[in-house]
């Protein structure tokens, strides 16, 4: 009974010992653990504050593209009454589209004129956004026709509207 008792007792102390080696292992994972996930923490933090920086400083620079300083709105607000801004991208497509009219319109106005059947002074053509307007007088139907399918033939063109007239025989 006494070897029974004495591995009892020594098997109670051994369990102590180890469960209590067991915890201080436990906390000092939990301890790096802790400290890794604060690092982490702290990287994130720094990271979106670098990129709320980041934001800020390019919406000011922005703002100053716009000719949006706080006086500047003053002055302006003054002056007009409102503040109107818009897209240079905008602007510049505008510009851009408008050349390719340009040149859209200009090359039905030659087609009219190298037809020996239509008069191009007598074919008014306006041209927006690839959408072609005919306006003017003509002889015949045939000719509205004709003159359509120069238009529709011609590059980047989208839709013809023809208002041409048949002029009234006499």
């Amino acid at each position: 009974m006494r070897v029974f008792f004495n591995g009892l007792v020594l098997g109670l102390i051994l369990g102590a010992g180890l469960g209590w080696l067991a915890h201080q292992r436990w906390k000092q994972t939990a301890v790096t653990n802790s400290d890794r996930f604060r690092a982490e923490a702290a990287r994130a933090m720094d990271a979106a504050g670098e990129a709320i920086y980041r934001a800020g400083e390019a919406l000011r620079a922005k703002a100053e593209a716009l000719n949006l300083r706080p006086e500047q709105i003053k002055e302006e607000l003054a002056r007009t009454g409102r503040i109107v801004r818009r897209q240079a991208r905008e602007l510049t497509d505008q510009v851009a589209d408008a050349t390719v009219d340009a040149a859209t319109t200009a090359a039905i106005k030659s087609k009219l004129a190298a037809d020996p059947e239509l008069s191009a002074l007598s074919i008014g053509v306006s041209t927006s956004a690839g959408r072609v307007t005919l306006e003017g007088k003509v002889a015949n139907e045939s000719q509205i026709a004709k003159a359509v399918t120069l238009a529709l033939g011609t590059e980047r063109v989208v839709d013809v509207t023809a208002k041409l007239q048949v002029k009234p025989t006499d």
